[in-house]
């Protein structure tokens, strides 16, 4: 019986092993999944669904990374950037993966705002391969968005 328990512990062991492996790959994979979220506000399959946050020190590298990408302007106290904000949420899960949302509170972000002369708020800015192609100021209906936005895809 002596001999059993040495192979049975080796198979343990062995297992153990197996088992440890499988969590630290597990833990590494959902890490990568976190850092990738909290980096660009992307979800699990990498498709973004909602609008991101952009502020003045991840402007850059989202036009860049983003083959078509509207930026809305905005700030907490603007009536009409309310009014909208619904509708480009809405806009993020119909065209995600064909089309990136991002907003940029002006408040917080005065570089961007003033480098773009942002005069009147909400402004949606299109990027595409990261260039301006098209703005857009008010708050307007949203087959208006569409129709605009349709234009870059």
């Amino acid at each position: 019986m002596g001999e059993e328990k040495e192979v049975d512990s080796a198979v343990v062991s062995d297992e153990e092993r197996e088992m440890e492996r499988i969590r630290e790959r597990k833990m590494r994979d959902m890490e990568e999944k976190v850092k990738a979220m909290k980096e660009g506000g992307e979800t699990g399959g990498g498709i973004i669904d909602h609008p991101m946050v952009i502020t003045d020190g991840t402007f850059v590298e989202a036009v860049k990374k983003y083959p078509l990408l509207v930026v809305d302007c905005w700030a907490p106290w603007c009536g009409p950037c309310k009014m909208i904000a619904p509708v480009l949420e809405e806009m993020a899960k119909e065209y995600a993966g064909r089309v990136v949302f991002g907003k940029l509170n002006v408040d917080e972000n005065p570089r961007i705002a003033t480098e773009y002369a942002i005069m009147a708020i909400p402004t949606l800015f299109i990027f595409k391969n990261g260039e301006p192609v098209d703005a857009i100021q008010g708050a307007l209906p949203k087959p208006y968005l569409e129709a605009r936005i349709k234009e870059w895809l």
